[in-house]
């Protein structure tokens, strides 16, 4: 797709945004981290599923929720004085409400699991209260595009609130089934804002404001991956893991043409996410329940190394992104559909090769690894004080 042609002052508003974003984003995962470690919010290292060896704090979504909202309501408010973003297609109030109020309500949410451990009931529970929370406040798809004719299938406005909320929740799972290794989940992120706000640069969206947006979630991710990356000093977190599903959820659904860019460049973890549970179902077990069968675990178990294993799913993503791109509409769509097929494939050939399929109930922990580890995190509490 060309780009629209965009102003240099605009362009230098972006990357200002975005260096802002990424520099408070990086000052305050320290933060977060102490606070996690204050809280007992930290990852410990027991069942077999668990690829880390050592204690490390949850709750780094804390710190990108905070760099988000802080640096980009700065950022909207600059931009009103300034005008250095034109106003085409603007988003509406109730839009960037919905944005930079759902954002932090939905990693304080995260966060409870992070600190308490919730049952994936209340997980699931919390999703839905967030993703009611953004169609409340008026978020709506409203329409597709038709994979089979030139027309768009629109929705009427009961369904169209339902597709919204199982867009949301089905986009806050898809991070959260691919959360299983350093600096997995915040890169793919980084990835799927980046495409988002390239794709809002093109001719058939011209949503420069959107760019400004996604530029600045971006930064948030480029600040908090130092920390992040392999090995992590900290974990995003369910807390990390809410808050980029919904956001770019939502901005996904902003503006025009870029819900199927986001089903493309997010197809690696959105086809993890549907294969893990159908093969759960398959086997009679909660299609939450914990278990070492996702596509980064297979690539554990066929060799890589960690730092490898993620690499190539940025590499993957990273294609989807590029793709997404060269298509639009149905095109997207097909890509998607395609992906789908061929991931399936995959992930079935790959279940072959290695040793065993570790299911859920492997890696169930028992009352005496609970116990070990609800003592452990009381270690790490006092510890801190």
């Amino acid at each position: 797709m060309p780009l629209t042609p965009v102003r240099s002052d605009a362009l230098a508003f972006i990357g200002l945004a975005l260096a802002a974003a990424a520099v408070l984003s990086f000052a305050l995962t320290p933060l977060a981290a102490w606070f996690a470690r204050r809280t007992g919010a930290v990852d410990l290292p027991g069942a077999q599923r668990r690829v880390h060896r050592l204690v490390v704090p949850r709750g780094g979504g804390l710190a990108v929720a905070v760099s988000f909202v802080v640096v980009g309501l700065v950022a909207i408010a600059l931009n009103n004085s300034v005008r250095a973003i034109p106003g085409v297609r603007v988003v509406t109030t109730t839009e960037l409400l919905a944005l930079f109020a759902g954002a932090p309500l939905a990693a304080v949410i995260g966060y409870l699991d992070d600190r308490f451990d919730l049952q994936p009931r209340w997980q699931l529970l919390g999703q839905i209260a967030v993703a009611l929370f953004a169609v409340w406040l008026g978020m709506r798809i409203g329409f597709i595009d038709n994979p089979l004719g030139p027309d768009k299938i629109r929705f009427d406005p009961p369904f169209a609130a339902a597709v919204t909320v199982f867009w949301i929740v089905g986009m806050i799972n898809s991070i959260n089934f691919v959360d299983g290794l350093d600096g997995l989940s915040s890169g793919i992120g980084l990835i799927a804002a980046l495409t988002l706000g390239v794709i809002s640069l093109t001719f058939d969206v011209n949503q420069p404001f959107v760019t400004l947006l996604c530029a600045v979630l971006v930064g948030t991710l480029v600040g908090f991956l130092p920390w992040n990356f392999h090995p992590a000093r900290i974990f995003i977190g369910t807390s990390g893991v809410f808050l980029l599903g919904y956001t770019l959820a939502v901005l996904a659904i902003i503006g025009t043409a870029k819900v199927a860019v986001a089903l493309l460049v997010l197809g690696v973890p959105i086809i993890d996410t549907f294969w893990i549970i159908v093969r759960r179902a398959l086997s009679g077990q909660s299609p939450f329940m914990a278990d070492r069968g996702h596509f980064h675990h297979r690539l554990l178990d066929l060799g890589l190394t960690h730092r490898g294993a993620v690499l190539l799913i940025y590499g993957l993503c990273g294609l989807l992104g590029v793709l997404s791109l060269a298509l639009s509409g149905r095109g997207g769509l097909y890509a998607f559909l395609m992906v789908v097929v061929a991931g399936g494939v995959v992930l079935y050939l790959m279940t072959r090769r290695t040793r065993e399929a570790l299911e859920a109930s492997t890696y169930d922990p028992t009352e005496e690894v609970v116990r070990a580890r609800d003592g452990a995190r009381r270690e790490v509490v006092e510890g801190s004080e």
